[in-house]
């Protein structure tokens, strides 16, 4: 009998706790949907008064003057729904605060030869530091998204735009501005936050810039930041969901981003835009010609994820298997852009790493440098080379190969599943994952018939019309139409 009194007494209190936590859930369900209520008719009144009439599209876009593929496809965007659509008004949130708007277009054009109208707004904001990875030095994915939210809230209490579109990844604004401020969402992502692949990285505990060695090596460590990364993805799927309309740059990032979004019939596969028209016109590198310089050319921002240390590693490698006559004709060309003073000490770590394997006569850094002197470069090059694993799609890959160049690119993401073949007989590039390989390949290539290299320098040119420019301004404007007829209605 005192035994169950006792179990009659335990089940009480259970249910008593229970009933106080669901009491709790829905008391604070029921402030939460007043106070949005009471932010979503404030914001409703900040649209009425402004004083933008017409359609307002903003594009959301903190580092729209980094000179990135991110920015191309920002720019590539705002040209096609300014030819089409001249009277709507384009805003763009930046946080580029040492750039004045006439200095931003200038930078579209010199880098990616893309002329906007000026009739565009820039809405500066001053708390971007708030998803950038130094903050958070732990918990990165976390801080950075719940910094975008606080960041997309200056966004939003200095404009409310009718369409929301997203060009940088930042899933957690897509709820704020859906249910607070009432606008239609548009996503353009390039690379998923957090994917599948990353999730495997630390189940097998690989080492990474996105895997700690302290984590990877411990496996109480791994097994709490593979439940971190979970919750994170579930997080993160939800936030993405409220999308309208989501575009994705590569069938790697679609793959991903339907796994964890689960919105397939909302998402449009739009590969990035390239200037292929202009590129594929320019004289082939003729191989039967002795050069006095081998030049590979490597184009990236100067990012971690970007792997220029593995290109380096391949250099050292290169050198060990290849003649002395030949290694001093060899030039590896860094092109890339530089966002913060992050990038550039990560240039100077380069710059220092190559000396430290005695290959600073043969490596050569060029920051920042207009378009024509890119073309230029391309020119001259033969062989272009790409380091970053699971790149979402790759830009710069398919920019060398219509210029005419030989490409080796690592062996995931995008370049393997959208732009190089390997087959023999439609061969376009080749594929790699370590730097010995990467060596071997290079090597090869320098020594192949020149009948051979021109065969895979055509059958490259070839493969790059289908991520023209202007297949990339058809496709974005026929998957955000449904948002200018709705508004038009």
């Amino acid at each position: 009998m005192n035994i169950y009194s006792l179990l009659m007494s335990i089940i009480s209190i259970v249910n008593m706790a229970l009933i106080i936590i669901v009491c709790k859930l829905l008391f604070a369900l029921f402030i939460l949907s007043i106070l949005l209520i009471y932010w979503r008719r404030i914001y409703s009144k900040k649209r009425t008064n402004r004083k933008q009439k017409g359609i307002v599209v903003a594009f959301f876009h903190p580092y729209c003057n980094a000179g990135g593929g991110g920015e191309r496809v920002l720019w590539a965007a705002i040209k096609a729904i300014q030819s089409k659509y001249p009277n709507i008004h384009i805003v763009v949130y930046t946080g580029d605060l040492d750039a004045d708007p006439e200095q931003i277009l200038n930078r579209s054009q010199k880098s990616f030869n893309i002329k906007i109208q000026s009739n565009i707004q820039f809405i500066y904001l001053h708390k971007r530091k708030w998803v950038e990875a130094h903050m958070y030095p732990y918990f990165t994915l976390l801080g950075q998204s719940l910094g975008s939210i606080w960041l997309g809230m200056e966004a939003l209490n200095n404009l409310v735009p009718d369409i929301y579109i997203d060009t940088m990844g930042y899933a957690f604004t897509y709820p704020l501005f859906r249910y607070i401020g009432g606008c239609k969402i548009g996503s353009y992502t390039h690379y998923p936050t957090i994917s599948t692949d990353m999730l495997r990285h630390v189940y097998r505990r690989v080492i990474s810039h996105t895997n700690r060695r302290i984590i990877a090596r411990n496996p109480f460590l791994s097994a709490a930041k593979i439940a971190y990364y979970r919750l994170f993805a579930l997080l993160y799927g939800l936030a993405g969901r409220t999308a309208d309309i989501v575009m994705v740059n590569s069938s790697w990032t679609e793959e991903h981003i339907n796994a964890i979004w689960k919105c397939p019939l909302r998402t449009h596969r739009i590969y990035p835009p390239t200037d292929v028209q202009h590129l594929t016109s320019l004289p082939l590198f003729d191989d039967t010609k002795e050069n006095s310089q081998i030049r590979i050319v490597s184009i990236a921002q100067f990012r971690p994820e970007k792997d220029h240390p593995l290109m380096l590693r391949t250099m050292y490698e290169l050198r060990s298997i290849i003649k002395e006559e030949v290694w001093d004709k060899i030039r590896l060309v860094f092109i890339g852009s530089c966002r913060n003073r992050d990038d550039e000490v990560r240039v100077k770590d380069m710059q220092d790493l190559s000396k430290h394997f005695a290959l600073d006569e043969n490596v050569e850094f060029k920051l920042n440098i207009p378009y024509s002197e890119l073309v230029s470069e391309l020119q001259q090059a033969s062989i272009g080379l790409h380091a970053m694993w699971n790149e979402h799609f790759g830009i710069s890959i398919v920019e060398c190969m219509a210029a005419g160049l030989i490409m080796v690119a690592h062996a995931s993401g995008g370049p393997r599943a959208d732009i190089i073949e390997t087959q023999p007989g439609s061969q376009t590039g080749f594929l790699a994952e370590e730097a010995e390989e990467y060596a071997k390949i290079i090597a090869h290539i320098i020594n192949m018939y020149p009948e051979d290299k021109k065969t895979i320098r055509l059958a490259a040119r070839a493969s790059v019309n289908r991520f023209s420019s202007e297949l990339f301004e058809n496709e974005i404007l026929r998957a955000m139409e449904p948002f200018f007829r709705q508004k038009e209605e």
